[in-house]
């Protein structure tokens, strides 16, 4: 998922027991004012709507993760931060994007957002630059963005056999040429690999009996 994908997922979006998520918006930034500058709009593209399946590892995190965020909610009580969102439309009365606004009350357009602090409070795509920071000055992992991980997941997944149309459609490209010219990477190790898969393909009776020369 895109890094505004990720940050804009409530609850709502996400179904544990059929194991899906539903993406449908993306979170961004705006000028804060009194009432904050995160809002919540349409994805890049009319393509990028659709539905990731989730498989067991990322099923134990979240149901954890749900269930940690639950016990954070009755520790905090009525100090525990909570948001709905805000309709903001055009000069026509169409909604164009949503603001995610604070509020001390539950309302019926709540919005449970997926990833907060500890003390329910919403950061946006903030939430991020502190693990990064460790990334790049401990680790020494230079020029990572958290948006990059999608490139890792297109590569390691082709390069372990799975289809370049199904990579396509999780990662939200109407095309095959955007994933297949930006999202594929290539190393050193990665050509090496090439060759030793080659290799293990080409293995006959006939080639080893030839390249004896005897």
């Amino acid at each position: 998922m895109r890094t505004g994908e990720v940050f804009a997922l409530t609850w709502d979006d996400i179904d544990l027991e059929k194991r899906i998520i539903k993406i449908s918006k993306t979170v961004y930034s705006k000028l804060k004012d009194n009432t904050g500058r995160w809002f919540l709009g349409l994805t890049k593209t009319e393509g990028s709507c659709r539905e990731v399946y989730i498989c067991d590892t990322l099923y134990k995190v979240l149901y954890n993760y749900k269930n940690k965020q639950n016990v954070l909610r009755k520790k905090y009580g009525s100090k525990y931060r909570k948001y709905y969102l805000e309709e903001i439309k055009n000069k026509y009365g169409k909604i164009v994007e949503y603001k995610i606004v604070e509020s001390k009350y539950k309302r019926k357009n709540n919005a449970e957002m997926v990833f907060t602090n500890r003390d329910g409070s919403y950061p946006g795509t903030d939430i991020i630059k502190y693990p990064f920071k460790i990334i790049h000055k401990e680790l020494k992992i230079e020029n990572c963005r958290f948006y990059d991980l999608r490139g890792s997941y297109a590569t390691r997944s082709l390069r372990n056999g799975i289809e370049i149309k199904d990579v396509a459609k999780i990662l939200g490209h109407s095309n095959i040429e955007t994933t297949e010219n930006y999202y594929i990477s290539s190393t050193k190790e990665s050509r090496i690999e090439a060759n030793t898969a080659l290799e293990s393909i080409i293995q006959s009776d006939v080639i080893n009996e030839i390249i004896k020369f005897e």
